[in-house]
């Protein structure tokens, strides 16, 4: 795995977020309509204060209706500088498939899963180990 290669150099930029009242509806409908299953929920300074994902809609319950009521609050988020390796430790260790990035505590872009695998796969087969 490069080591050189960070969180800035694979991440999307252009992230998608969600205010936390943004209605259920409103997100099931962004979701439908788009390639990626989660988005950050921005509060109103710019702050990351949740993720919501495909998950977290398919387990809220009648009566909750905004994407506070289903985010999950408890944000894992990388800093631009963050390794290639330690992001996918993270992404496998946590279970998750996102990770918000951060530079001076505001969001700049998301790195998921597949971000991280096509990475991988840019690595030049010399580079790669024998069993590879």
């Amino acid at each position: 795995m490069p080591l050189s290669m960070a969180a800035r150099d694979i991440m999307t930029a252009s992230v998608v977020t969600v205010a936390p009242d943004t209605t259920l509806d409103e997100l099931t409908e962004l979701l439908a309509q788009s390639t990626f299953s989660g988005v950050p929920v921005i509060d109103y300074l710019g702050r990351v204060v949740g993720i919501v994902t495909e998950a977290d809609l398919l387990m809220s319950r009648p009566g909750q209706h905004t994407v506070e009521s289903v985010m999950t609050r408890d944000v894992v988020a990388v800093s631009v500088d963050e390794s290639l390796q330690e992001i996918a430790f993270l992404l496998s260790i946590r279970r998750i498939n996102r990770v918000p990035v951060l530079e001076d505590g505001k969001l700049v872009g998301i790195v998921s899963r597949a971000d991280v695998v096509k990475a991988l796969a840019r690595k030049p087969a010399s580079a790669r180990a024998p069993s590879e």
